[in-house]
């Protein structure tokens, strides 16, 4: 080569390294990656390949759940994936964890002893906030474990022996979805349970609030004895989307099509319906990444792969364009600092949010996040908006304030496994410290929610303006913290868990929990539980309220109907409404 050109070609190189270097403030560049490398998700992504010693794999699993076991309220995050073969490994899922196979079905990716979640102490009641996806699991002696409450779904498995939903004490909540059991379904000491689009051999046990939607071999409608809800057919979903590697060992995201009235696994009679996005199609965020080079990546066309980490935001990310992708691993953190959103979405077909957890600032915000402005009215029934694994929270790891946590002014939106939760212990908690009026409003037409669980909001938990609207499993505690009657009172004694505005006319629901424990004054009273327009196409089906430990008052279940719970009698339940 000649002086010259080596000049030039140096030259170029060097404009060139320029052009790509991200700088400051500006959106993250995709970048083409070759066939089997692995993109750069960040040192908290731990990637497995079946070549590796199982003794290996072993060592980096028990490092991170040892640091993680008694983490609830750290700020590490980590994913477990493992490339498609056959491992010989204990996996112990901790705080912050998420496991994933990278098949494009889960039984590409086989694990030979266990993936579970046990007792960590005096029962699973605050095993929150992991997950496990798109594997199968040959559990050793024939049972995989998970004892898990809120927060902690698993999807898209396929366990080869039997399930045990809890450990030695208690567990409260969970969400099974797209998944296969071959053998039995043991529920234990689970207070409440949501299984959707799923099949097994057999099911055994049922506590306060057991619901099934779309679950082959489901046990039958018996509620409330045992309080067993069941739905034959789910009436329309879209499975969460999910991250796996192609025959070519390129990275991908899959995105679930569309089901309508449907039963069982998405994926029993092979690959499940729907389409591709090649890894490059994703501008892959970061820990320190902020709003404006995230909504740089966005304007850019790109769609969004949150890696483990917590993001503080100065201002909200907006997501402007349809069909865009969000996605989180293990249970990426949002948290506005300004008092903004930390994220807000037009109204537009078939955003998909997944895998996210929203944390309050403690400045203050209206919204955590808000599905579409206000006034939304456009037809989305083709292409719906989900939110899958969306989970919210304010207080716990520090002092957050928020008005409403989730607001949905767009159509046709479904919600599948959220739990919204003003917390109840932890850092920054107290009546005056972690305020929140409301969970979740809805001011939508035709949103379906499955596995909705909020949780001691200071006034309504749930507010439903749309019409429309369906419910498959709610769960609830009113909070803990009232200081005293004046400070808590709607239209009466007390604020209803879920209240339907009463100009609906069309909204039903199944399968709805709502428990007091009003531990700082036990004298605070609850006029009831559940609150809607008593009309034709208004109805509300399996109903069950708690005074836990006979600590507190709720007089009725819904409207002035159904029985009182107190300290003389701690459940109550309701067949029909009206």
């Amino acid at each position: 080569m000649r002086t010259r050109e080596r000049l030039f070609t140096i030259v170029l190189g060097a404009a060139l390294t320029a052009l790509l270097a991200p700088t400051a403030g500006a959106a993250p560049i995709p970048v083409a990656h070759a066939a089997g490398d692995a993109p750069d998700f960040g040192p908290n992504v731990k990637i497995f390949d079946p070549s590796m010693s199982s003794s290996d794999i072993q060592s980096q699993l028990d490092g991170i759940f040892n640091q993680q076991q008694g983490n609830e309220f750290g700020g590490e995050r980590y994913a477990v994936l493992f490339k498609p073969g056959t491992y010989s490994n204990d996996v112990n899922v901790g705080y912050y964890t998420q496991v994933l196979g990278l098949g494009q079905n889960p039984d590409d990716v086989t694990i030979n002893g266990a993936v579970h979640v046990q007792d960590q102490g005096g029962g699973a009641l605050v095993n929150f906030w992991r997950g496990a996806e798109n594997l199968a699991v040959n559990p050793s002696g024939g049972t995989d474990t998970w004892a898990v409450s809120q927060a902690s779904p698993m999807r898209r498995v396929d366990i080869h022996g039997d399930l045990q939903l809890s450990d030695s004490g208690y567990s409260s909540g969970g969400f099974l979805a797209d998944a296969n059991v071959t053998g039995q379904v043991r529920s234990g000491s689970q207070q409440q349970w949501l299984s959707r689009n799923t099949s097994w051999g057999s099911w055994d046990g049922g506590n306060w609030n057991m619901v099934f939607v779309g679950a082959r071999n489901a046990p039958a409608q018996s509620f409330p004895n045992p309080p067993e809800t069941t739905v034959d057919q789910t009436p329309v979903v879209r499975e969460k989307p999910f991250l796996y590697i192609d025959g070519s060992g390129n990275y991908q995201v899959f995105v679930p099509g569309v089901r309508t009235n449907s039963a069982g696994t998405s994926w029993g009679g092979g690959s499940a319906p729907g389409s591709s996005l090649s890894i490059d199609k994703f501008s892959i965020v970061k820990p320190g990444d902020t709003a404006d080079t995230i909504n740089g990546a966005l304007a850019a066309g790109q769609n969004l792969l949150f890696t483990p980490g917590v993001y503080h935001l100065g201002s909200e990310i907006h997501v402007t364009r349809p069909d865009t992708v969000v996605l989180g691993l293990g249970l990426a953190t949002l948290t506005p600092d300004n008092g903004n959103a930390a994220m807000t979405v037009d109204d537009v077909n078939g955003v998909e949010i997944a895998g996210l957890l929203f944390d309050a600032g403690s400045n203050g915000s209206q919204q955590l996040l808000n599905v579409g402005p206000s006034g939304s009215s456009a037809d989305h029934g083709g292409d719906p908006t989900t939110l899958s694994d969306v989970f919210f929270r304010v207080g716990g790891a520090g002092v957050g304030k928020v008005n409403q946590a989730l607001v949905v002014n767009s159509n046709n939106v479904i919600t599948d496994d959220m739990w919204v939760w003003r917390a109840d212990h932890g850092d920054g908690v107290g009546w005056y410290d972690n305020t929140a009026n409301n969970g979740v409003v809805v001011d939508g037409n035709n949103v379906t929610a499955y596995g909705l669980a909020v949780e001691h909001f200071q006034q309504y938990q749930v507010i439903w303006n749309g019409n429309g609207g369906r419910t498959y499993f709610f769960q609830n505690e009113m909070p803990y913290d009232v200081p005293d009657q004046g400070a808590w009172r709607g239209d009466g004694n007390g604020y209803a868990a879920y209240k339907v505005a009463d100009n609906v006319t069309d909204h039903q629901a199944w399968g709805l929990g709502s428990y007091c424990y009003f531990s700082t004054n036990p004298s605070v009273v609850a006029d009831r539980a559940f609150e809607a327009p008593n009309t034709q196409g208004v109805s509300f089906h399996d109903l069950v309220t708690v005074s836990l430990g006979g600590t507190g008052t709720i007089n009725n279940i819904i409207n002035d109907a159904g029985g009182a719970v107190n300290g003389g009698n701690t459940v109550a339940d309701l067949t029909d409404y009206p």
